[in-house]
């Protein structure tokens, strides 16, 4: 779980609202897409913000994401600018704020740029239940694409995706202006236009059109959407028949996207945002939720057409639990429960899940577990069906080959977790050799990738023996969580190497290195502490770019916190110099240099972590621990942070003096090569 400050940092719309739905903090997405200044937000109802046709979604979505530990996802419209509003699909689940110790709710706008069919998806269903047609314009393209509604306005456009200049032909020409001056009206909404059209081999249609404007996703592409009614009292047998065709027809596209975006599925979450959008519209289910297993027991999500309190008990369930939806799973085999007693019959125990206990002549539930051959399933996903449906024997065909698909895109999404081995061995080779036999010094490091296994690190450590004698000990975070990150990493530690033959001071070599980054414009920043320590007598200078501050543990078993003289971030503000500090490290003590995923975290604030990863070190020295030991040890409070960053260590413990000057013949000197790199 990520920290308050960073689930708001994205570009997409963000917030965090309590459970009863006041707005805690957004981002400046959010406060734009909603329309107000962000201090005019702030402890307001989330739903009072949204205009009145989505206020009573918003307000069902949260409350959804407040009642249980599922996440929920919902198709809604932001205001937008111009009064254009934009169609976001937005997801809301539980997060915990550790600076309150209370749990929020947080909503944000995901990213469906690959995915904007599923934005269309309510639309559709809307103008279905109104018995209206409906179509969607690209003035880019000049193309009118149907997207499904009413089966006899169907039948009148046989074609899903017609050029305008074809419409336009099929109308009469003494209506043309005013189809042409729909779709280049500047209001977000249209009032209803009347058109008199004549589709092939049939008599003269009086429809009657209205168009909006609306924006697919944040940052998306702007269409123009028709809502068609036809108001022609006679209704021929060939057009039912039309209607026919075109539902069979709508509904294989429908199935068509849907195996095509679980093919090409890249995420989890994209996975998930497939299945959910999809599932319930495709297979005209009231429902659906998403089971995916992890490390043996059930993560669940719902489409929110399944109320958070019904599937909460589900969530966190154990795969050997007595009851239908994990013995889905562990068997591979689909269930059909048509009838309560059937059920109880079969899984006495499984009652906990409410809308079980309602099944009965009107209701049904269909389980399909999400395959592979010759594989373990790893999930499924459960739809539910209204009064008077039941699927056919087809459709829990076609649902299950879906499943396979869903299934083996899965597969293949978690397999890409290998990738963790790669960049743990690439980050390794980018991180230097610590230098041996510093007479006087102890110099130990550690670090640890990524807890999600799947990015490479910004993370680095260096030291490394001045041509004066002092030992120069660097340790920073360079933005980012990918092979770009782990370059740039190397890059600045690099670079600070090169410049430190000429530069003597910890602050000047910073001023210098940040002067370079800012010249090459990297679109990346990093963050950094340099120390040169004298081993003779233990004087330490310091200075810091925005990195955590240093600990420094005594024998007694005490700690400090030294917070240096810290500018910005390197490779931000052009012009900048960073300040000194300079204090000495007695014999028998250590300072100890961390990133701040050792410290920092959604479980932990800095200062707290700070105290606990000090008092571990502490301890160390006062039960007489080596550096090494001592790394170990302030490693552990990593594991208390439940941060998914990965994470750097560099102990440098003062013992007492014992001069080798033939050592010193030994070490790699400034401008020789690192072999590590």
């Amino acid at each position: 779980m990520a920290a308050s400050d960073e689930l708001l940092r994205g570009a997409d719309p963000a917030a965090l609202l309590t459970l009863d739905g006041v707005i805690r903090s957004l981002n400046a997405a959010m406060a734009t897409a909603l329309g107000k200044p962000a201090e005019e937000c702030r402890g307001r109802d989330f739903g009072d913000l949204w205009p009145a046709s989505q206020r009573m979604s918003a307000e069902s979505l949260v409350a959804h994401a407040a009642r249980g530990k599922a996440v929920a996802m919902r198709v809604l419209e932001f205001p937008g600018r111009g009064g254009v509003p934009v169609a976001s699909l937005i997801e809301a689940q539980q997060v915990k704020d550790p600076a309150r110790d209370e749990h929020l709710v947080w909503v944000h706008a995901l990213d469906t740029r690959n995915d904007l069919t599923s934005l269309l998806i309510p639309f559709r269903l809307a103008t279905e239940a109104a018995d209206v047609g409906l179509w969607m314009y690209s003035s880019h393209e000049h193309q009118l694409e149907w997207l499904g509604g009413a089966p006899t306005l169907a039948a009148l456009f046989p074609d899903p995706t017609t050029s305008l200049s074809t419409v336009i032909s099929a109308v009469h020409p003494d209506d043309r202006e005013a189809l042409q001056q729909l779709l280049r009206s500047t209001p977000a909404q249209s009032s209803w236009v009347r058109l008199r059209y004549l589709p092939q081999h049939e008599g003269w249609h009086q429809l009657a059109v209205q168009t909006r404007r609306i924006q697919l996703g944040y940052g998306g592409p702007e269409r123009i959407f028709g809502m068609v009614r036809d108001d022609t009292k006679q209704e021929k047998r060939k057009e039912k028949a039309q209607a026919a065709l075109t539902a069979e027809r709508q509904r294989a596209k429908d199935i068509a996207d849907f195996s095509s975006a679980l093919i090409t599925a890249a995420t989890e979450q994209e996975l998930k945002q497939i299945a959910l959008t999809r599932l319930a519209a495709t297979f005209g289910a009231t429902g659906a939720l998403l089971a995916l297993v992890d490390e043996g027991r059930l993560r669940v999500s719902t489409d929110a057409g399944i109320a958070m309190w019904e599937v909460d008990v589900l969530h966190g369930l154990p795969l050997d639990h007595p009851s239908a939806l994990p013995e889905a799973i562990r068997t591979g085999k689909p269930q059909l429960i048509l009838d309560g007693k059937d059920y109880i019959h079969r899984w006495p125990h499984g009652t906990e899940f409410p809308r079980l206990g309602q099944l009965g002549s009107d209701y049904a539930v269909s389980i399909t577990p999400l395959s592979e051959a010759g594989n373990q399933p790893l999930g499924a996903w459960l739809v539910t069906y209204g009064i008077g449906y039941r699927p056919s024997l087809d459709e829990m065909t076609l649902m299950g080959t879906l499943a396979d698909l869903a299934g083996q895109a899965l597969r293949r999404i978690r397999l890409q977790q290998a990738r963790v081995e790669l960049a743990t061995a690439l980050q390794t080779t980018m991180l230097p050799t610590l230098p041996e036999h510093l007479a006087g010094l102890e110099v130990a490091a550690r670090y640890r990738p990524s807890q999600d296994g799947l990015d490479i690190g910004g993370d680095w450590y260096d030291a490394f023996v001045m041509p004066d004698g002092k030992v120069a000990m660097e340790i920073g975070d360079a933005q980012g969580h990918d092979v770009d990150a782990a370059a740039f990493m190397g890059q600045v530690r690099l670079s600070m190497r090169a410049i430190a033959a000429q530069e003597r001071g910890p602050g000047s070599l910073l001023t210098r290195t940040n002067e370079l980054l800012t010249t090459m414009d990297p679109a990346r920043f990093a963050s950094c502490t340099m120390l040169h320590i004298d081993p003779d007598d233990g004087q330490v200078t310091g200075a810091s770019a925005g990195h955590v501050p240093l600990l420094y543990a005594h024998k007694d078993g005490s700690h400090d916190i030294v917070k240096l003289p810290s500018g910005p971030v390197l490779g931000v503000v052009p012009t900048m110099d960073y300040a000194e500090e300079t204090f000495t490290l007695d014999e028998d003590s250590a300072l100890i240099m961390v990133t701040d995923g050792v410290v920092e975290g959604p479980s932990l604030t800095l200062e707290a972590g700070l105290e606990r990863a000090g008092t571990l070190a502490g301890a160390a020295l006062h039960d007489g621990l080596d550096a090494e030991a001592t790394a170990d040890r302030v490693l552990e409070a990593a594991v208390a942070v439940d941060h998914v960053d990965d994470v750097a260590v560099l102990v440098i413990r003062r013992g007492e003096r014992k001069v080798d000057q033939s050592a010193f013949s030994e070490l790699p000197l400034q401008g020789e090569d690192d072999r590590a790199d």
